[in-house]
């Protein structure tokens, strides 16, 4: 007895062997009595039964009770954002470079997806982030994102001149190349690159971590997950600048916007196989060192 029902396919076939793991699993699920959706831009390049139904990341939502992804993280980004409002849960199969979402490896995808859907699989929830962008005291622009929201300068080489308040209070002003608010899941992306700290995915915290800071005193940040954050962008700005939701997504600012950041009230369903360790993948992913001798208590 399965116990997903109905599984929606969703990737960007960018290669021959994400077309291929896309067939493979159309015909495993499929073997397995399991009704399957595939993405409408995956289904034109997959060979595919005539039974199988398509439709776009929306349709997929409304209709499917597992989402699996197969990708790089990208993909599970985008993903994740279209997931979450139908709260449809999401499994990755590991097409692109890191994969710290995307758990299953191609060569182990019948023997994964199998146990998943016999129900032997662990389930995390993730919290995303919403992004507003006020001007003259209406939303012009809003967003959302898994890994983090970041205001940069965009094609402009130029310091970026910004207030920060957290829950209100002033905490400080900033001139830099720009800040990253990520959530946990996002600490282990761009955050990381940035020297801001690993937080583990289940932690209800965000961290701000500034770019470039021009001042030797400026750190990391790490405040509670329902804090409400608020930058305005110095008035002396005279160049439009970008705020951007999980890298994909972008808007402009210019001088006075306000850019709100707050915790998602709904939040994702990730899968992982039964034998997911967290940090498992970051010894893997960051080359960690591993035990020092066979003798592992």
């Amino acid at each position: 007895m399965t116990t997903f029902r109905s599984v929606g396919l969703i990737g960007r076939v960018h290669s021959d062997q994400t077309r291929r793991t896309a067939e493979r699993l159309v015909h495993f699920l499929t073997e397995s009595g399991v009704e399957v959706i595939l993405l409408d831009s995956l289904a034109e390049l997959v060979n595919q039964p005539d039974l199988v139904d398509q439709g776009d990341e929306n349709y997929i939502g409304q209709h499917c009770d597992l989402a699996i992804v197969i990708g790089g993280d990208g993909s599970m980004l985008g993903a994740a954002r279209s997931m979450v409002a139908h709260q449809v849960p999401v499994l990755g199969v590991n097409r692109g470079r890191l994969g710290f979402l995307t758990d299953i490896m191609p060569s182990e995808v019948e023997a994964k997806v199998g146990e998943v859907l016999e129900g032997k699989y662990i389930t995390e929830t993730r919290f995303l982030l919403d992004m507003s962008i006020i001007r003259d005291d209406r939303i012009i622009a809003s967003g959302d994102a898994l890994n983090d929201v970041v205001l940069h300068p965009g094609r402009h080489i130029r310091m970026i001149e910004f207030e920060l308040y957290i829950d209100g209070q002033f905490v400080y002003s900033q001139s830099s190349d720009g800040l990253i608010v990520s959530t946990p899941t996002g600490s282990t992306a761009y955050a990381l690159s940035g020297g801001g700290p690993l937080m583990y995915p289940s932690m209800d915290a965000i961290v701000l971590v500034p770019l470039n800071p021009h001042t030797l005193s400026s750190r990391p940040i790490v405040v509670n997950g329902d804090s409400q954050i608020k930058l305005i962008i110095g008035q002396e700005m005279t160049t439009s600048l970008n705020i951007t939701c999980d890298g994909q997504a972008s808007d402009l600012v210019k001088a006075g916007d306000e850019i709100h950041v707050t915790k998602k009230p709904t939040r994702l369903q990730l899968i992982h196989p039964s034998d997911h360790n967290y940090y498992e993948t970051c010894r893997t992913k960051l080359g960690w060192g591993k035990h020092l001798t066979t003798d592992n208590t």
